[in-house]
């Protein structure tokens, strides 16, 4: 069907403007929905697929009409938004700075201690926080420090950066996603653990995808077990023929038992579908 919107025919040639094809229709139908969800509109739900011509009618023309506003508005929202991260990366200078730090975190590999805040600590993870108000050996005193003997300094220093900036560079994520990952389980960190879970699902490939696996089963992670599953199945001859491969199975027989149940329940999946 010719549109009077995308049509490539000349202008004055085009059919009548309320003829519009399907693209274009559900691109009006998805401004207009924008536009009164950012005006607080709870009847977008309503739109009737049906009438077309309700596009063009004069209530939505005024809409449109009122777009560089709208516009204008998240503009300004996100302008914002950039404001507010500044101003809390303050606490990341706080860190980096060392300034009016109380307690000391020392990595397991005998590097340099960390100087850190312990209501920082606290307000982050449950864990932390029970381990610094606790009446038992555990405790804290001020003046001294905690050893968290599975962390190295700079994947210690990058856990430290992320519960002061609820970020980290890309680099740094890439080099450390597993020993972050595993720490946010074991302190129960839930945002870097989200954090973390997107990054590896986001550059999920034939190399990371047995590491995926690995510290999905570690930390139970269902979400990320499937997808490294699914992956490694979909790709199973290049990963299978891996020298990371060699390594992972016999260290990890009871992955290497699902992969292979999973590869041959996909085997059977095709051919009952005849794929």
């Amino acid at each position: 069907m010719d549109c009077s919107i995308c049509s490539s025919m000349p202008f004055l040639l085009r059919p009548p403007r309320n003829t519009i094809c399907g693209a274009c229709y559900e691109g009006a139908k998805s401004i207009i929905t924008l536009m009164n969800k950012l005006e607080g509109d709870k009847g977008t739900d309503n739109i009737d697929t049906k009438a077309n011509n309700s596009l063009v009618s004069p209530a939505n023309s005024c809409k449109l009409g009122d777009l560089p506003k709208w516009l204008s508005g998240l503009n300004d929202q996100r302008v914002e938004m950039n404001k507010k991260i500044a101003f809390l990366s303050g606490f990341g200078a706080a860190f980096r700075e060392r300034i009016h730090t109380d307690i000391q975190l020392v990595p397991g590999d005998n590097g340099l201690p960390l100087a850190t805040h312990r209501a920082l600590l606290a307000a982050r993870s449950e864990i932390f926080k029970n381990m610094l108000e606790s009446e038992d050996g555990c405790k804290a005193p001020p003046s001294e420090t905690i050893k968290l003997a599975e962390l190295k300094h700079e994947e210690l220093e990058s856990l430290l950066d992320f519960l002061y900036t609820g970020s980290l560079p890309r680099e740094k994520m890439e080099k450390h996603v597993y020993s972050l990952f595993l720490a946010a389980d074991k302190y129960a960190i839930q945002y870097l653990q989200e954090f973390c879970e997107r990054h590896m699902l986001l550059y999920l490939n034939s190399s990371t995808a047995l590491d995926v696996l690995e510290i999905s089963d570690v930390c139970s992670n269902q979400t990320l077990k499937d997808a490294a599953l699914n992956f490694i199945v979909k790709n199973m001859e290049e990963i299978a023929f891996s020298s990371k491969f060699e390594v992972f199975a016999p260290k990890n027989q009871h992955l290497y038992v699902q992969i292979t149940r999973a590869f041959f329940m996909d085997i059977k999946s095709k051919r009952v579908t005849g794929v």
